[in-house]
């Protein structure tokens, strides 16, 4: 029950990580993005061709709470937010819920899969990476589709959340299935058109998505 590797592929190439970010002009660094590969558990700072500026370590998602996959922006920059939210907050504008790139009270969970779906850094490292990133830089989530390792799969219901549910409102969408948003929320016109699918399909009529269900859609196999 291995997912399907739907994410995107970068077509650049990752040069070995430094530890420092280099000094650049305003033009150069209005085109440099983050790239996050959360099997490696570290964060890139990067420019258009690939070159890495950077890299951190950082503390992705807990099983229960994985990390969100795809391609975001930086929508909100603060400092001391408080709380185990550590000296600096990058929101990224992730469709079902908060989530951001943040410091850390607790440094020495760095490395591991521990946050609620965020992207932990140790204080020092977020605020060397603070100044070299705009309102607007792209944000590339790399890894398993689940967003953590261990997951293969859920089962979907009205209320779930995440990357997975916008992959199936994608497909959905493809098929005819599904007219709405694809934002990642299970909500009453997702599960209509769960109805829709699996009664068109002759699948067992559920309203829910479950292993078959993703295996008919491409998702798993």
């Amino acid at each position: 029950m291995r997912p399907i590797l739907t994410v995107l592929t970068l077509l650049f190439a990752l040069y070995a990580p430094v530890s420092t970010v280099s000094a650049k002009q305003p033009e150069e660094e209005a085109s440099v993005h983050l790239y996050v590969n959360l099997w490696k558990k570290r964060l890139y700072l990067q420019t258009s061709t690939g070159e890495v500026l950077a890299s951190f370590p950082i503390a992705p998602g807990a099983v229960d709470t994985p990390s969100p996959i795809g391609v975001y922006s930086v929508v909100q920059k603060s400092k001391n937010w408080g709380g185990g939210f550590g000296s600096r907050w990058l929101g990224i504008d992730v469709e079902w819920g908060t989530y951001g790139i943040h410091g850390t009270n607790r440094p020495e969970h760095i490395g591991r899969f521990v946050s609620h779906g965020c992207f932990r850094m140790r204080n020092q490292d977020i605020e060397k990476l603070y100044p070299h990133v705009r309102i607007g830089t792209p944000v590339i989530i790399d890894g398993p589709i689940m967003g953590h390792e261990r997951l293969t799969y859920r089962i979907l219901v009205p209320g779930s959340r995440g990357a997975l549910v916008k992959l199936v409102q994608n497909r959905l969408k493809a098929a005819g299935y599904y007219e709405g948003k694809v934002h990642g929320r299970f909500d009453q016109p997702t599960e209509r058109a769960v109805f829709r699918f699996q009664k068109g399909e002759g699948l067992p009529v559920t309203g829910q998505i479950r292993f078959e269900d993703l295996v008919y859609l491409g998702i798993v196999e």
